[in-house]
């Protein structure tokens, strides 16, 4: 259910709807999708006219929305376009910086060099990145300018110059996006119709397949968080799905396809499960907000539900079935012929006795995937080495925890429960950060030396 290009759509429309009668309409920016080499001037002279700031805030506004709808309109081949001219001819001044260089080795006494400091972290700063920020001043302008980002991340490829205009981007989003800024909500059924659209289409673990798998999700014994932005109060950043049990979850679809549920049991339960985590702004990669947010939650569930004792994840694998395959490759003994034959059999998930001999290898190997297996220090696992930094530990591996078409192909099904231990998570997190030191309950850890 989370394809919708209405959606989009109508996020594009209404930010189109706001910029319109902000921009100027006496000298109308016109831009073909692919933005050939003969409309770059027109280009090049708004840019200029944005940076020198002409004409007060108001112009300067209406200059930004003029340019911003005409990116807007662009096809990727003229978004591309956009990206090569800002970066060769509005980076940073050469000529310029060379010169303030000599000039502060030149300096005598502190208040030259003070000056000439100032001077340098000035022209350090490319003009380009000056112009993406007067977006700011716009309705949802911090959202353009993160999916602006998307579109960078998207096409930038090897290029170098386009990488360099990149990290300048993302700086400037960590900034703006500061755990500090950011607010903590609980989303309910009672939300607006476009906030629950956007849960379902921004869904990245286990898609929403209904309303009412929307509503079930929703219901008293469960609970849904999101960070959102002051300047994008309707856009979540990134949300969590919790359930409340009386005991750690191991399959993900005995949680998901429950019946309704009665309040009362939120009440008893002891037990909070984060089943799901989802970013929803691609621009926003390489931003930090998960391992704020599962804190966060904590803190906010334990206010509410002061009983809640055990705080674990139900989580994919999803990198273990690409894993255990390269690894056959490499090493076929890894798994006997049998194993091998019946892991390739259709249905074995539903025979209780083929189930059961996969079983008994796959969870060791699923344990060593998890525990030994690195990508450089860090586990290779990237759900794994998520919940690791964030301090939990690895508790139980769940057989056949996911049985939905995506966990058979990610994961032969397996799902693993990662614990927080509150008055261990410091510990865990330094311990990993430092050290790459995998935590883990003695089941997972007995599971990876036999794996």
């Amino acid at each position: 259910m989370n394809s919708n290009p209405g959606f989009f759509d109508r996020t594009l429309a209404n930010l189109r709807s706001a910029w319109r009668s902000i921009a100027r309409s006496d000298a109308k920016l016109e831009l073909s999708a692919d933005l050939p080499e003969g409309e770059l001037e027109a280009l090049r002279e708004c840019i200029r006219a944005c940076l020198a700031g002409k004409g007060g805030e108001v112009s300067a506004r209406g200059r930004a929305a003029e340019l911003g709808e005409a990116y807007l309109g662009l096809s990727d081949t003229g978004k591309l376009n956009f990206f090569n001219l800002l970066v060769d001819e509005f980076s940073i001044d050469q000529s310029a910086l060379q010169a303030a260089l000599t000039a502060h080795v030149e300096c005598t006494t502190q208040a030259e060099r003070l000056a000439g400091e100032s001077r340098l972290r000035s022209l350090l700063t490319p003009a380009y990145l000056r112009l993406l920020t007067q977006f700011n001043a716009l309705p949802q302008g911090v959202k353009f300018l993160v999916d602006l980002r998307a579109d960078l991340l998207r096409l930038r490829g090897d290029d170098a110059r386009l990488t360099a205009l990149d990290e300048q981007l993302c700086q400037r989003l960590e900034s703006w996006f500061d755990i500090g800024f950011l607010e903590l909500r609980r989303i309910t059924w009672e939300a607006p119709a476009a906030l629950l659209e956007r849960l379902i289409h921004y869904e990245a673990v286990h898609a929403v397949s209904s309303w009412d798998d929307l509503k079930n999700r929703l219901a008293a014994d469960r609970r849904c968080f999101a960070f959102f932005h002051p300047n994008m109060p309707d856009e979540p950043l990134i949300f969590v799905w919790v359930a409340l049990l009386p005991e750690m979850a191991g399959s993900v679809q005995a949680l998901l396809e429950r019946g309704e549920s009665p309040a009362q049991e939120a009440q008893t339960a002891t037990t909070a499960i984060f089943y799901s985590i989802s970013n929803t702004q691609v621009g926003l990669q390489g931003v930090s907000l998960g391992n704020f947010l599962i804190k966060r939650v904590v803190n906010a569930l334990r206010a509410e539900l002061p009983q809640l004792k055990t705080f674990a994840t139900l989580s994919p694998i999803p990198g273990f079935a690409r894993w255990l395959q390269a690894a056959l490759d490499e090493d076929d003994s890894l798994l006997d012929g049998d194993s091998r034959e019946l892991l390739a059999s259709d249905g074995w998930a539903d025979d209780a006795e083929r189930a059961a001999q996969l079983e008994k290898v796959l969870k060791p190997l699923c344990a060593r995937y998890l525990v030994s297996e690195k990508r450089g220090q860090r586990a290779r696992d990237p759900v794994a080495h998520f919940h690791l930094s964030n301090g939990a530990l690895i508790e139980r591996i769940n057989w056949l925890g996911d049985r939905s078409a995506k966990g058979m192909a990610n994961a032969h099904g397996l799902m693993v429960n990662y614990l927080y231990e509150l008055d261990e998570i410091d510990r865990h997190h330094e311990r990993y950060s430092e050290s790459f030191t995998v935590g883990t309950s003695r089941e997972v850890r007995a599971l990876a030396d036999k794996g």
